[in-house]
């Protein structure tokens, strides 16, 4: 539907009638710059002589408008992809230093066998895993302790749940291994007893 503020701005634009205005727009539907360009075919309108040429002020302002609507959210979302990597890559930092400054522990007698960087063992159980979960195993088995040393985490839950699994470790080699020991040094000494006794025998 043809309004009558289109007819008027299409009047200030080509000084032509109302009627001449309206049906210029009505065989367009209401697109001014099409209705102007179609006066000017039929000779009702001169064209600029000035080199420019008609526009619909209703158009370019939509198209500003969208244009800055557009570069705005293009902004928009260069700023929060940009915050994401910044984001992310302070993190990464800062688990880093913390793999620095805490450390993975291997303990014989109450005596520090090696120290590693948390950062170090997690690349080594990354890309080694199928080496250190056995090498772990043994060493429980032999009587090794491991720890967590640093700020961060020297007196945490993990370290006492590796003291509780080492504690149990060496009570069940010990109840496989004991009785054995045991046989061994009853052995060893009823070994003795049978030779002293014949060297007595000897002497007499």
């Amino acid at each position: 539907m043809i309004t009558f503020e289109q007819v008027e701005k299409l009047r200030q634009k080509t000084n032509i009638s109302y009627e001449e205005a309206k049906k210029a727009l009505e065989e367009t539907g209401g697109d001014l710059l099409e209705a102007v360009i179609n006066l000017e075919k039929k000779g009702q309108v001169k064209t600029p002589t000035d080199g420019g040429s008609y526009s619909s002020r209703e158009e370019t302002a939509g198209q500003n408008e969208g244009a800055a609507r557009q570069e705005e959210v293009n902004r928009e979302e260069k700023t929060s992809f940009g915050d994401s990597v910044a984001s992310f890559f302070k993190w990464v930092g800062r688990v880093i230093h913390k793999g620095n400054v805490n450390s993975f522990e291997v303990i014989k007698d109450s005596q520090s066998i090696i120290m590693l960087p948390l950062t170090a063992l997690v690349l080594l159980f990354v890309f080694a895993f199928w080496v250190m979960i056995p090498l772990l195993i043994v060493g429980l088995v032999f009587g090794y302790r491991f720890r967590f040393r640093g700020p961060d985490l020297d007196n945490t839950k993990a370290n006492q749940a590796m003291d509780k699994v080492s504690d149990a470790t060496l009570s069940a080699v010990d109840s496989v291994l004991g009785p054995t020991d045991s046989s061994s040094r009853k052995s060893g000494s009823g070994k003795g007893e049978n030779d002293y006794g014949t060297d007595s025998d000897h002497r007499r």
